[in-house]
């Protein structure tokens, strides 16, 4: 049966964030503040062990006073925030308005690129009339991104976690969006780089496709690689 439908998660599947060295460095020229060489690698390497990072690597450990801002950050707007600028301030960083700069910078377009064949799959798709759909565990607007790197024009359809109040796995997210792009779950493909949250779609009928969660360089490929649209691999 041929695809009517695709969702796609948003961080580690269409869009790859900023390193955390370029994400420190654009908080830094912001703030105005400057750092020697060894603090900013100091700096760099305890908010990368931290997962301060919004979409970059995870926490080597979740301290136990932010433990229930992380279970269910992407519910909510202020979860969102708690739980990431918490995890920052685990780091003694020179200027106290870094933590507020430092996640607001994860949130600009200029912190996100899009995978290297995002906008061919994305476009092939549409071109053939396949409804397109973005289902993303996130606390905030992710809109502006895809705007500002055009792939805006592509989706049908968002479907936010911090806009409905749960989080993927949850079926319900998934259902939405199927709903939202005009077609049954059987009929549409899920794909996301996290085999837990984004399986929550074969809940609903979905068949799930994954790509792996790789820096842009290492993926060129791996949303052509999936087969979405017959001839274009």
């Amino acid at each position: 049966m041929p695809i009517k439908g695709v969702l796609f998660d948003f961080s580690g599947t269409l869009f790859r964030i900023e390193s955390v060295r370029s994400w420190l460095a654009a908080a830094l020229a912001e703030r105005g503040v400057s750092v020697d060489e060894a603090a900013f690698e100091r700096y760099a390497r305890e908010l990368e062990a931290a997962g301060a990072l919004p979409g970059g690597p995870a926490p080597q450990r979740v301290p136990e006073d932010l433990a229930r801002f992380w279970a269910t950050r992407d519910e909510s707007v202020d979860l969102h925030r708690a739980a990431y600028t918490g995890l920052a301030r685990q780091v003694a960083l020179p200027d106290p308005g870094l933590y507020d700069a430092l996640y607001e910078r994860h949130r600009t377009p200029e912190a996100w690129c899009p995978y290297p064949d995002a906008a061919e799959v994305l476009g092939a798709l549409a071109a053939t009339g396949v409804r397109i759909g973005v289902v993303s565990n996130i606390g905030w607007d992710l809109r502006p991104v895809f705007r500002a790197h055009g792939l805006d024009a592509f989706v049908d359809a968002y479907v936010l976690s911090f806009e409905h109040g749960i989080q993927k796995p949850d079926a319900q997210l998934f259902h939405s969006a199927c709903t939202l792009i005009g077609q049954h779950p059987t009929d549409v493909v899920m794909v996301g780089d996290d085999r837990h949250a984004d399986a929550g779609a074969a809940a609903v009928g979905c068949e799930v496709r994954f790509v792996e969660h790789a820096p842009l360089a290492e993926r060129p490929h791996g949303l052509l690689e999936l087969g979405l649209v017959p001839g274009v691999a």
